[in-house]
């Protein structure tokens, strides 16, 4: 029949298309050495870091990150005067996504050079913010903040879209997977369960705002994303469903409308039906392509 072929064809260019986004134009060579690689990796195949960075969940999970991150005043200001992110988004998003794949899935001494790279960068990303308070991005209490908003919005991301969401202990567990890769970059005693990872998130609450920059970035990032037409409206789902993952705060310091009852009849339901649809488009037994395969 022929139904089944035309499946796999849209299944096969459309994960394909995403692919490519994500990684780049060196995507295959990468994940032919993250997963090819013989030799010892930071964590083995049953560990909980695996599951929730080899799921469609990371991308409502990474859109909500850069959104927290952005509440941080001196975070916002190194990224807004460093990182070239409105230059080269999707340059930004491969080299993010590598990076977490190479941590993740890639040899030990591959993940350790990757970490002693951004920590490279870090060193020269200095400045003043708007208020004149200096930054420097390889500030140890800098790095921890962007770190734990990372993990927060990522493991909620997978708790709420994840294909199998992770019990108590695996919460647990990847928090301390993640303790891994941040103590690698820098990062002073980083949490190690999610109860730490909580009261460290409470802990930087006081110093949190949203400054003209970071309300800027919220609307770049969700209304004027630099994507093709035909992806405007998944983007916008995703876009939401970032929204939803955040704390009520932050959406209020960010001029984000929350509609929980909308959220709970619309916003999740096509959050969770097209992250499937991510799913289904990069499963690897259909296509080997796909940065972060478990």
């Amino acid at each position: 029949m022929r139904l089944p072929t035309d499946l796999g064809r849209i299944r096969d260019r459309t994960g394909e298309a995403i692919f490519s986004r994500v990684a780049g134009p060196e995507g295959p060579a990468n994940r032919a050495h993250i997963h090819g690689t013989p030799g010892p990796r930071w964590f083995g195949p049953d560990r909980p870091v695996r599951r929730v960075h080899g799921d469609a969940s990371m991308f409502t999970g990474g859109l909500a990150a850069l959104l927290l991150q952005s509440l941080h005043p001196l975070a916002m200001a190194a990224v807004s005067g460093h990182s070239g992110f409105r230059g080269d988004p999707w340059g930004r998003l491969q080299r993010t996504s590598t990076f977490l794949a190479v941590t993740t899935y890639g040899p030990a001494d591959s993940a350790q050079e990757a970490c002693d790279r951004v920590r490279a960068v870090h060193e020269s990303v200095r400045g003043t913010a708007a208020d004149g308070r200096p930054y420097h991005a390889s500030d140890p209490h800098l790095l921890c903040w962007v770190h734990i908003a990372e993990a927060d919005c990522f493991l909620r991301a997978h708790q709420q879209y994840g294909a199998r969401p992770l019990d108590d202990a695996g919460c647990d567990g990847y928090v301390a997977d993640m303790a891994r890769i941040a103590t690698a970059l820098g990062v002073p005693d980083p949490p190690t369960d999610r109860a730490g990872l909580e009261r460290r998130l409470a802990a930087y609450r006081a110093e949190l705002r949203a400054t003209p920059e970071a309300r800027d970035t919220a609307r770049y990032l969700l209304l004027r994303p630099p994507i093709p037409w035909p992806a405007r409206l998944p983007y916008a789902v995703l876009a939401a469903n970032a929204v939803t993952l955040l704390p009520g705060w932050a959406s209020r310091a960010l001029g984000l409308p929350r509609v929980p009852v909308a959220e709970d009849l619309c916003v999740r339901p096509l959050g969770t039906a097209l992250t499937g649809g991510i799913r289904w488009a990069m499963a690897p037994s259909r296509r080997q392509a796909r940065t972060g395969d478990g």
